[in-house]
């Protein structure tokens, strides 16, 4: 399948997220595609269990309250959202700082922004943030060592957790935790989708001194499936927007801060 192809999926998978429906005719005008290209595209992401297709369109095929697109997938949504999101907080890393970073595609971003930190240590349950980092390291552009906390391998989502992962965790006390979500609401908190992943955040959390969590508009008032923490337990949200107004007298009370990207 040619990129364009592959890009035009991307855009298609963004609008359904955002909208929560797409229409073949919008599309075709969106993409400056024909009708029936549009047809074919949705045929092929409701054949990968993406979306379901309807009348003249397409709607998601699960509930976005349970369900995570797989990781290569999500990199594409919201992606300057997430870099620039990414470049914000590795300001807040200082040489000699031990860090845990949690598996999320705006935690990736983040882990590929930074740089000229020496005698860093980093714990990582995500493979990507690994590698990335390996990267890193090889080439200089920060000095220090990456801890994989290993478990049971998630490939969709390039993550390791589990029994095993938390117990390898618990040992461990870092000066902050980057975190990603799913969701962040009044009510809920901080939330993601998977019940392992969510359990090692919420380790991460427990051993740090300084929680941070990243996150795009889009996880703003939302709830995903399993609670990491209470919104009260984080110290720092960095996000791609100011927070919604009527949050502000609950971020005030629990000394929540808020840091637009």
């Amino acid at each position: 399948m040619s990129i364009l192809a592959e890009q035009r999926k991307q855009v298609i998978l963004e609008q359904l997220r955002c909208s929560g429906q797409v229409k073949v005719i919008h599309l075709a005008e969106k993409l400056s595609v024909s009708e029936e290209t549009v047809r074919r595209d949705l045929h092929t992401l409701e054949r990968d269990g993406l979306l379901k297709r309807v009348y003249g369109g397409a709607v998601p095929q699960k509930s976005p309250g349970n369900y995570e697109p797989p990781y290569l997938q999500r990199q594409a949504i919201h992606a300057e959202e997430k870099r620039g999101i990414g470049q914000c907080a590795a300001g807040l890393v200082k040489s000699g700082d031990t860090i845990a970073i949690d598996v999320g595609t705006t935690t990736l971003e983040f882990a590929k922004s930074l740089r000229g930190l020496q005698q860093l240590t980093v714990l990582t349950n995500s493979l990507a943030v690994a590698f990335c980092l390996m990267e890193s390291l090889n080439a200089g552009r920060i000095s220090g060592k990456v801890i994989v906390i290993g478990g049971e391998l998630n490939p969709q989502q390039q993550s390791l957790s589990g029994t095993a992962s938390e117990l390898m965790m618990r040992p461990f006390t870092v000066d902050k935790a980057f975190l990603s979500a799913g969701g962040i609401s009044l009510d809920r908190g901080i939330s993601d989708f998977d019940i392992h992943e969510s359990s090692m955040s919420r380790l991460f959390a427990e051993s740090a001194k300084e929680v941070i969590i990243l996150a795009d508009v889009s996880k703003l008032g939302e709830n995903a499936f399993v609670q990491i923490i209470p919104l009260e337990e984080a110290d720092l949200i960095v996000s791609s927007s100011p927070p919604p107004e009527k949050w502000l007298p609950y971020l005030e009370t629990f000394r929540v801060n808020w840091m637009e990207a």
